[in-house]
């Protein structure tokens, strides 16, 4: 049976996006949550304790084999790469995890940042090698262990499963990492062990069970000595209201005891919070906390669990905050509380986007998200979109700027109407329920706002060009000038001043036509007609003359240092002839 002096211990799942974590938790308790999450991608921390009397009958152990610990409390942790700092969370409150891998798949770059996390935290795992079930001819055997439903497959499947297994072993092994099957391993110090198994058919589950006891009776009793004594602690997963009870905390309480009447911090918005408990719900076994409906009303509870808590002043709660019972020192726990939300990791800077998210664990995915993508961010804040955010993103002078960026958070009624006001009509409002694509979407719109402020901007400045006058095509002499040219280089528009080589304006071009055709633009190599209004043909301009495009000086700024890589080879080079003709008076023209 289990000791009352040994706490339940945390496990944590890891794993890339869509290799079967969730799928996996859902099978040894029997739930759907896999179906409720945005994207099919788990967008927060989870918690389920699954009793070890459970553990008992799903692994097979029998009731002679002693077993110290009274459980084990799952964490399912997001697994797209925007959430390292969730992961990492979540790694850090866990004892024990499971690594999981579609064996079809193999590692992927989140496969590698979770064993970082595991070797930073130096935590005790094994790897569940998941989706069996999709090798080729693999004959399905429902909740069957991994040994039994082996020896019922063909050479062939057998072969299969033993080569994507072997390449998992020297992947492992590249990173440092020695690893076995787990029925092959001898020594759970050395090597870590590899169960192939399924969340759909319950393959293997059995074996993942036993594997996980083992280790955490091993690791946790043994080693760390865990016990449930002392004041709680705890991280806020979730702040709701439940009628009947006003506002609530859903929270993982990952050490210590929270009891009926404790008085506790918890973050909020404007500080540390302190408040008392008015009542402790705990989450049936068995059932993921975040979709549980129906939880049992306890006096005290013992970490590890899932538990909800009702207590007066709870409005302004930053979900993934900390939570703790204060026993001693009030100004303690206070000081400690406001230092560990003053840590949070979004890197702002002086100008850029504003982003909002529910938890303080979005938050910062977003942020490292944005950050990898170069997405430089000014304001960071948990909560709903609000007046105040829209009043102050009105005030920024860069439109590209004037963007927020929300995820699973709420945009407020009467922010919906302001943006509808001409005033606010070119914020920009990015909302959704996973990351990564809300990013996608900004960044899309991004882009695009940018090709057309360039496409403005090339149509307003006046562009570089290089003509030389042909001989032989001279077709009026004055009045104005029609003669024939060639486009040594850059670009050729009607309405531009003509300069010839000693820096003299000499005329304006009138039209332009190739072929009889009236043109709008000539480029390198076109041979056109063009007229030219002010001078004469063998006066102020003469056959074989080499003219460019008068361009004023506060153009060649703009074209120098912002558009010179958007504009080719040839127009680059009659800008760099036409700029050296100016600057033989004034070196500092332009500049």
């Amino acid at each position: 049976m289990a000791k009352n002096n040994i706490r339940t211990p945390i496990v944590c799942v890891l794993g890339h996006v869509d290799h079967g974590k969730t799928s996996l938790l859902d099978k040894i308790r029997g739930s759907q949550v896999v179906n409720t999450e945005a994207g099919a991608i788990t967008q927060h921390i989870g918690a389920t304790l699954i009793p070890i009397d459970a553990i008992r009958k799903m692994s097979g152990l029998t009731g002679k084999t002693e077993i110290t610990i009274p459980g084990l409390l799952f964490i399912d942790t997001p697994g797209h790469r925007a959430f390292t700092t969730l992961r990492a969370r979540g790694g850090a409150l866990a004892e024990i995890a499971i690594l999981v891998i579609d064996i079809n798949e193999g590692f992927k770059q989140q496969t590698q940042e979770a064993l970082q996390i595991l070797r930073n935290c130096k935590t005790p795992f094994v790897i569940a090698a998941t989706k069996v079930d999709r090798i080729p001819g693999w004959r399905v055997h429902p909740d069957e262990p991994f040994q039994k439903t082996y020896a019922k497959q063909n050479e062939r499947v057998q072969g299969i499963l033993e080569t994507r297994l072997y390449e998992i072993v020297g992947e492992l092994s590249d990173l440092g990492f020695n690893s076995e099957r787990y029925d092959r391993v001898r020594d759970f110090a050395r090597n870590i062990a590899i169960v192939p198994s399924s969340g759909i058919t319950g393959e293997g589950i059995p074996d993942l069970l036993m594997v996980m006891i083992g280790l955490a009776e091993r690791y946790l009793t043994e080693s760390l000595k865990i016990t449930a004594d002392g004041p709680g602690q705890g991280t806020v997963l979730e702040v709701k209201e439940e009628r009947g009870l006003g506002m609530t905390l859903d929270l993982i309480l990952y050490d210590g005891t929270l009891s009926v009447g404790d008085e506790i911090g918890v973050a909020g918005a404007s500080g540390c919070i302190v408040t008392k408990v008015r009542s402790v719900l705990k989450a049936r076994p068995m059932k993921e906390m975040l979709i549980e409906d129906r939880f049992e009303r306890v006096k005290s509870v013992t970490a590890a669990a899932g538990i909800k808590l009702a207590a007066p002043n709870l409005d302004e709660v930053i979900s993934g905050s900390p939570l703790r019972v204060i026993k001693g020192n009030r100004d303690e726990v206070i000081d400690a509380i406001n230092a560990e939300m003053q840590a949070v990791n979004v890197k702002l800077s002086n100008l850029g986007i504003s982003i909002k998210a529910d938890t303080i664990g979005a938050l910062e995915a977003l942020s490292k998200e944005l950050e990898a993508k170069e997405i430089e961010i000014m304001r960071a804040d948990v909560g709903p979109v609000s007046r105040h955010d829209i009043i102050e993103l009105e005030t920024m002078r860069e439109p590209l700027h004037k963007v927020i960026i929300c995820f699973a958070t709420d945009i407020l009624p009467d922010v919906e109407e302001m943006l509808k006001h001409p005033r606010y009509a070119d914020i920009k409002v990015f909302s959704g329920n996973i990351i990564y694509r809300v990013i996608d979407d900004y960044i899309e719109w991004r882009d695009e706002e940018i090709r057309r402020r360039e496409a403005q901007q090339f149509e307003a400045i006046i562009m570089p060009a290089k003509i030389q006058l042909l001989p032989n095509c001279i077709f009026r002499q004055s009045d104005p000038a029609v003669v024939g040219v060639r486009i040594l280089g850059g670009l050729l528009r009607p309405k531009v001043h003509l300069m010839s080589l000693d820096g003299r304006s000499v005329g304006t071009v009138k039209m332009m036509q190739d072929k009889g055709e009236t043109v709008t633009e000539a480029t390198e190599g076109m041979e056109i007609a063009v007229s030219i209004e002010g001078p004469t043909v063998g006066r102020q301009i003469h056959v074989g003359d080499t003219l460019y495009v008068e361009i004023p000086e506060r153009h060649v700024k703009v074209l120098e240092r912002e558009m010179l890589s958007h504009i080719n080879v040839s127009s680059q080079e009659a800008l760099s002839e036409y700029a050296l003709i100016r600057r033989r008076d004034n070196p500092f023209w332009g500049k």
